[in-house]
């Protein structure tokens, strides 16, 4: 056996038979996963419950989804911090789920798991604390038509706007900023009066997506990617070091050709289904620990990725779209903790509420990555948490693909920062 970090390379050709035969229908599809053409490495991962024993659980390594990025929906081309690819979500999905039942995303973020859940006739139900969650997910649930949109675009009147904050042209060409502000007067109005719809709702997403970027498709000059936004400051630094100044872009127009993009997968048959799944949704603003909302045994599948400590700062990053949706950013209580332990303590609690809304057999596939320069293997917190809320450690998926650059599943020689694998641990809830 080669130790690695707490996980033990196993031959099980010569372990007992018996283990075999206790195998769960998802393990022994992993097991015998060859899609890709490679076989599946079979490993343990030992960890230290809170009492003290042992937990170990099996691990199985492997190309388990295609590292392309285009093999989604179009619908999924929605720009955030952190989230995974459709792809994860949808294998367990498949797997562990049939029609009509529900799964559940308590860390929302962009609505990966939600809109591929309804892409394949699931009822999706998610949470997050962060309100922006709610702007990106629900429109693509009910998305219009692009005649629709057009339509509405030319029903605002782009020389009405309340504000022209000076410090946004940084970012923005004068008549463009005047465009955005006009937008974001005229979402609130409708907002306000209770009149806003799904196009609008929409309209609103796709805005929030096209604020910063760094390319011709966005309102700003050249910034960072549109899944963050830099501060005045370092946007004044980035434009003197590039020497540029923001270009005329025309809102309504951009806005438009996105929603082509996000729309070119959205045939008759998907809206068919996105109409039914959706309207049985549940998309909630709440803590994640905290959903008295949804019934107990309600949720067939959870799969979900946390915030991982405090790598990435959700606030700083989306000030700006904050700004346009009228949120003060500090007013969003994200919970961001900066030490394993109280890491650690918040996904308990968020385990303890996922035990109870999970019906008895359901599953959670809790994806994790390595942060801290690979030093911080936050699966193996995650593993104790989840038992401590009663939950079962069924096995632990680790998703290995020739884009990570690692030298074995669990090497972080080039993983400096951010997550270069998908790990995945999977609980079951006692039948």
């Amino acid at each position: 056996m080669v130790l690695l970090e707490g996980n033990l390379e196993f031959d099980f050709a010569v372990h007992d038979r018996n283990v075999d035969r206790l195998m769960s229908p998802l393990a022994e599809q992993l097991q015998s996963f060859r899609e890709f053409g490679k076989e599946t490495r079979r490993i343990e991962t030992r960890v230290a419950a809170v009492s003290g024993d042992v937990i170990t659980v099996p691990t199985y390594v492997n190309e388990f989804w295609t590292a392309r990025q285009r093999a989604a929906s179009s619908l999924h081309e929605v720009s955030y911090r952190a989230c995974f690819k459709p792809q994860l979500p949808r294998f367990f999905i498949e797997r562990l789920t049939e029609p009509g039942e529900v799964v559940y995303d308590p860390f929302m973020g962009r609505g990966t798991t939600v809109i591929e859940a309804a892409l394949l006739g699931r009822i999706p139900y998610g949470c997050d604390i962060n309100p922006l969650s709610l702007f990106l997910t629900r429109p693509r649930l009910q998305p219009p038509t692009l005649e629709q949109v057009a339509q509405r675009m030319r029903a605002v009147d782009f020389a009405d706007s309340d504000e022209f904050p000076e410090d946004l042209l940084v970012f923005y060409h004068p008549e463009t900023l005047r465009e955005i502000c006009a937008v974001k007067k005229y979402l609130l109005k409708r907002k306000a009066a209770a009149t806003l719809d799904a196009v609008d709702q929409w309209i609103w997403m796709i805005a929030l997506n096209r604020l910063t970027g760094h390319s011709p498709g966005f309102f700003s000059v050249y910034t960072l990617p549109p899944n963050q936004a830099v501060s005045v400051k370092s946007q004044t630094k980035i434009n003197q070091d590039r020497n540029q100044t923001p270009p005329r872009r025309k809102v309504p127009d951009l806005i438009c050709r996105k929603t082509r993009q996000l729309l070119s997968d959205c045939d008759r048959t998907v809206r068919k289904t996105l109409s039914e799944a959706g309207g049985q949704s549940v998309l909630l603003t709440e803590r994640a620990a905290g959903t008295a909302s949804i019934s107990s045994d309600s949720i067939a599948l959870v799969v979900t990725s946390p915030p991982f400590l405090n790598v990435v700062d959700y606030a700083g990053d989306n000030w700006l779209r904050c700004w346009f949706i009228g949120v003060e950013p500090s007013a969003v209580k994200i919970t961001v903790p900066r030490k394993l332990e109280e890491w650690g303590l918040a996904m308990t609690e968020v385990f303890r509420e996922m035990f109870r809304v999970l019906r008895p057999g359901g599953h959670v596939a809790f994806e994790v990555g390595e942060v801290r320069g690979g030093a911080v293997r936050l699966e193996e917190t995650v593993v104790p948490c989840g038992v401590a809320a009663g939950l079962r450690a069924a096995l632990v998926l680790i998703n290995d693909q020739i884009f990570t650059k690692t030298a074995n599943c669990w090497g972080v020689d080039n993983n400096f920062k951010g997550t270069n694998t998908n790990r995945i641990v999977v609980f079951q809830k006692p039948g």
